[in-house]
């Protein structure tokens, strides 16, 4: 005869729970028709598990129960590869009667009396055991199977609820095993939030698609989808979201705090959810509950390529807010304060201001601010340009004096030159002349004025004259 007894089961399962004692049952038959068997059982981990009985005997074709126990409640699962065993030792038993004494020395013994029976394998299921090897996946090789079978002993709420963890952590076989076995997809929280908002922050889009092919729905007012796309600076999942559910989003929805995704994007700087939010018809102009357009945001974090963003598409620069600050005095007050910034949302347009009037003293203060001298307004024009074009010579001097560009073109391809030739400011166009020593500006000088040149008796040979006598 191979065996003396044999088990109800081949594995054991535990349904551990955090901080709790649990407990498991089996059985055992006596294969032996007339006679009894005295039971001994172990395990590999006997600190870690007991039974309610370590010695018993089975009378002849009976069965017996038996109950193993966690000995002390733990936080985490005891997880072992191989997996604890309960090693069941058994004898033959002619008497059919014997004390615990006796039993103890049959088995204290080793020898042919004594036959090693059977052995059960230990497992721990339960949705604790599943949300441990979620969070602990990465340092357990064998995850994926124990996690099959720990959720094989989950309620379908119980499934439901361990989405939540499945999809933080962002791992698109847990999710879908849990969706196998009966999970809800379409599981909120006590918020009212679905799931994919918790996707899009675990970064992963195949868990996105996941859910949503498994019947995932959104209610944009509380999930707020486009929101955490555009912190996370994913342009693929608002792509996605949109072809997915099109109808029910709004470029332009807002959060508590009034925030559009727009506003989101600019505070953390990604210049291409900006670009995509406009695409989609996102106002860049939108005020939040505090007045704070986006321009306002990227401004107080130093976002200097966001900044440049929002100006493009934007009209806002001197929009304030309800303390009446602007995006420069955001910006000034800012840590993150910088002259280049600063030039953009402010000093740029100040300088250029006191260029066209010849606020000379203005036009100091700016640039001793470090307002930049070259700065260009949306035709391409500088400084220099409106200084030339309205003939205001202070102005232009001083601007040379900064370093300003005398050859820089604009977006028609005109210079400085060019302007003040054209509006017929004579001495500006020959300071021009002398500061840039091109003979192309020379020419173009001649070739856009000679009316100009005649009309106040200048010759083509005095200009050239003056300019290497360095007069201008």
């Amino acid at each position: 005869m191979d065996r003396l007894v044999k088990p109800d089961v081949k594995e054991v399962e535990l349904i551990f729970q955090k901080g709790q004692k649990c407990s498991t049952s089996f059985k055992l038959t006596n294969l032996m028709h007339t006679m009894s068997v005295a039971v001994c059982l172990t395990t590999t981990n006997p600190s870690l598990f007991s039974f309610n009985k370590l010695f018993s005997i089975i009378p002849p074709l009976s069965s017996a129960s038996y109950t193993l126990q966690l000995s002390q409640p733990s936080d985490e699962p005891h997880l072992t590869d191989p997996p604890d065993v309960i090693i069941i030792r058994t004898s033959m038993l002619p008497t059919g009667k014997a004390h615990a004494d006796d039993l103890r020395r049959i088995f204290s013994k080793p020898g042919p009396h004594v036959f090693r029976d059977a052995v059960i394998t230990v497992s721990f299921v339960g949705p604790d055991v599943a949300e441990f090897l979620i969070s602990h996946h990465s340092q357990i090789p064998e995850s994926r199977y124990l996690f099959k079978k720990a959720i094989s002993a989950c309620a379908k709420s119980q499934l439901a609820e361990l989405m939540k963890p499945a999809v933080e952590c962002g791992d698109a076989e847990f999710a879908a095993g849990l969706v196998g076995a009966g999970g809800d997809a379409s599981f909120r929280d006590s918020d009212g939030k679905s799931l994919i908002p918790l996707a899009i922050r675990a970064g992963k889009l195949d868990v996105m698609k996941l859910l949503v092919a498994s019947g995932c729905e959104i209610n944009d007012s509380v999930d707020l989808v486009l929101h955490e796309a555009a912190a996370m600076n994913r342009i693929d999942f608002m792509e996605f979201l949109f072809e997915s559910f099109g109808d029910e989003l709004d470029v332009n929805s807002v959060n508590p705090k009034g925030m559009t995704p727009i506003h989101v994007a600019a505070i953390e700087g990604h210049v291409g959810v900006i670009e995509f939010c406009v695409l989609m018809g996102g106002n860049p102009n939108a005020v939040d509950l505090k007045g704070w357009t986006p321009l306002h945001y990227a401004a107080s974090k130093g976002q200097l390529k966001t900044v440049e963003c929002l100006l493009e598409c934007s009209n806002v620069k001197y929009v304030k807010d309800i303390e009446g600050k602007t995006a420069f005095t955001v910006a000034a007050e800012s840590e993150h304060s910088q002259s280049q910034l600063l030039d953009l949302l402010g000093w740029g347009d100040a300088v250029m201001r006191a260029a066209r009037v010849d606020d000379v003293h203005g036009m100091k203060r700016w640039l001793g601010e470090g307002a930049a001298v070259n700065r260009r307004d949306q035709n391409g024009w500088t400084p220099l340009h409106w200084g030339a074009f309205k003939g205001r010579i202070k102005s232009v001097k001083l601007l040379l004096e900064h370093g300003a560009e005398v050859d820089a073109v604009d977006d028609g391809g005109y210079t400085p030159l060019h302007c003040a030739a054209e509006a017929g400011h004579l001495q500006v166009a020959l300071l021009l002349i002398a500061h840039g020593g091109s003979q192309s500006n020379l020419k173009a000088f001649t070739h856009l004025n000679l009316e100009t040149l005649h009309k106040k008796h200048v010759s083509l040979d005095y200009v050239s004259k003056s300019v290497a006598l360095g007069e201008f």
